[in-house]
């Protein structure tokens, strides 16, 4: 079957969903997440748009497999591309790619752009041959090229032709609106894949009609060889096509090959929850494949059916995508799961290995309780070794108490102040010690006391830095008494990354489970770093 190239926006589209905020932390995190998906080109955001897309580019992490493409548009009406500001901070991001976005449709020229058809098609020939003269593989974005084509197909048409006689890698048809149906999409694609031929062609849905998915899908059976997406379906108004549907549609349904293979498929499901944890958001239980209902069998003549064979109620088998069947008596999914991530720390068990089965019981009753260990694999880790006693990280500290005290005050200038101070009492070996400080808040200053206290005694903790912090409510409905889960990841000086998560009634005590972990775990890798230089 062929080769479908998986475009990904959700840096650059998905940021414009309504409550999405993306730091460049987790920007770069999701950029990772993404690499090891295996999608072939991500693009990061709009270089020169705004300050924190460009200092992404100035910093964009390493990538394995994937590679980065810098997002802007046409050169403006009057200059020429190399002399249009916004161009050139396009192409000096240095990214091997460049997705150029350009008007496809007659009425958006005139009312959005003021200029003349012609003067459209200029813009686009010269930004294209100017960007593969500076040696870069250029995507071409026909913007409204659906409602376009309705409008007065022979302009659209000449949009995509001067991009491809500019030397367009990729013409891209993009559903701007979101309001094209699969049939027009089938008979517009397949007519420019005749054409230009579809191993040029892409699509770019929205899911305004909730057809996104089977949009990209109707493109690719007419001929389209790019798929453009996000994760989880994010972006503007109703979002994009949802890569996390598309990719196990593509592979298991229709047999296409794609860069995610069989292995990376099956952490599709972890993938999926953890970018719902970046945004501090509850994944959606209801979603295709990945949704913690995708594979759950409720009582009747169904659950008796799956017991017998599962193909009866499934449509494909849960692992495939790292998900597990919910029934009853099925924790055989959960060991699978379980195991493979054992797998992936060296601390691999038989699968009739007793400690197992205490494990599993251990990891479901914490999840239960709000635990999340898919985006908190450091806290995950120090669980499986502490209950296993398998390489258990050492008592580096104890925990005897702690108080925190927030103060809120009119000073003499008559503006009110707030100001947090901890005060932390740990026990390292058989020597108390009592530490107080202040911060930017309860748990800026209880991480500040616990930093102090514990940085004299172990030197390496003095480079790590809390680099992000999430607050989630798992029971609204408790109003101010609910249960809070928080998330937290840490860097040293080396760029390592790592996250924890702590979970209880009080919002400073889950903060510190969280805290604790993380400075715990950064201790032990140290700690086995240096056995291991030993040995």
């Amino acid at each position: 079957m062929p080769r479908i190239h998986l475009y990904d926006t959700t840096l650059r589209d998905g940021a414009q969903t309504r409550g999405v905020d993306f730091s460049g932390a987790d920007k770069r995190a999701l950029a990772l997440m993404l690499d090891r998906l295996g999608v072939d080109t991500i693009e990061a955001g709009w270089p020169g748009a705004n300050p924190a897309d460009t200092a992404l580019y100035a910093d964009l992490p390493e990538l394995r497999h994937a590679r980065f493409a810098a997002f802007g548009m046409t050169r403006k009406a009057g200059l020429k591309a190399s002399e249009d500001p916004g161009l050139a901070a396009v192409l000096s991001a240095g990214t091997p790619a460049v997705c150029l976005v350009g008007k496809a449709w007659d009425f958006h020229v005139r009312s959005a752009l003021g200029v003349s058809l012609t003067e459209a098609i200029d813009m686009i020939a010269d930004t294209v041959s100017y960007a593969v003269e500076q040696g870069r593989e250029v995507v071409f974005d026909a913007e409204h090229l659906f409602d376009g084509w309705k409008a007065n197909p022979g302009f659209a048409r000449d949009c995509l032709h001067t991009a491809a006689e500019a030397g367009a890698r990729w013409l891209v048809l993009c559903d701007t609106n979101g309001g094209t149906l699969p049939h027009d999409v089938d008979r517009i694609v397949g007519t420019m894949a005749d054409l230009l031929g579809g191993d040029r062609i892409g699509i770019h849905a929205h899911d305004d009609t909730g057809h996104a998915a089977a949009n990209s899908l109707a493109a690719v059976r007419a001929g389209a060889r790019m798929i453009q997406g996000t994760l989880n379906g994010l972006g503007e108004r109703c979002g994009n096509a949802n890569l996390i549907t598309l990719i196990p549609t593509l592979a298991l349904k229709l047999g296409y090959e794609t860069g995610v293979t069989a292995e990376a498929l099956g952490e599709l499901t972890a993938l999926s929850r953890q970018v719902d944890d970046r945004l501090n958001r509850l994944p959606d239980p209801r979603a295709p494949y990945v949704g913690a209902a995708a594979f759950a069998h409720k009582g009747g003549l169904h659950v008796s059916a799956v017991a017998k064979d599962a193909r009866s109620y499934e449509h494909v088998e849960p692992h495939l995508v790292g998900n597990e069947r919910h029934i009853v008596v099925s924790d055989q999914a959960g060991r699978a799961t379980l195991m493979m991530r054992l797998a992936e720390l060296n601390l691999a068990l038989a699968a009739d290995d007793p400690k197992l089965a205490g494990l599993l019981a251990q990891v479901k009753q914490r999840e239960a309780a709000g635990f999340a260990y898919d985006g908190a694999g450091a806290s995950f880790e120090l669980l499986v070794r502490r209950t296993l006693d398998i390489g258990a990280p050492s008592a580096f500290f104890r925990l005897m108490g702690f108080r925190v005290v927030d103060e809120r005050r009119r000073a003499d200038d008559g503006t009110i102040e707030t100001l947090s101070e901890a005060q932390i009492e740990l026990e390292i070996g058989n020597r108390p010690i009592v530490v107080v400080a202040q911060g930017n808040g309860p748990v800026d200053a209880l991480d500040a006391a616990l930093r102090r206290a514990l940085e004299p005694i172990f030197p390496s903790l003095a480079g790590v830095q809390l680099t992000d912090y999430k607050v989630r409510i798992l029971t609204p409905e408790a109003g101010t008494k609910a249960i809070t889960r928080v998330l937290i990841e840490s860097r040293d000086g080396s760029g390592e990354r790592w996250s924890t998560v702590g979970v209880g009634a009080n919002v400073i005590d889950a903060s510190y489970q969280a805290l604790e972990d993380a400075l715990i775990y950064r201790l032990m890798a140290r700690e086995a770093g240096m056995e291991r230089a030993v040995a």
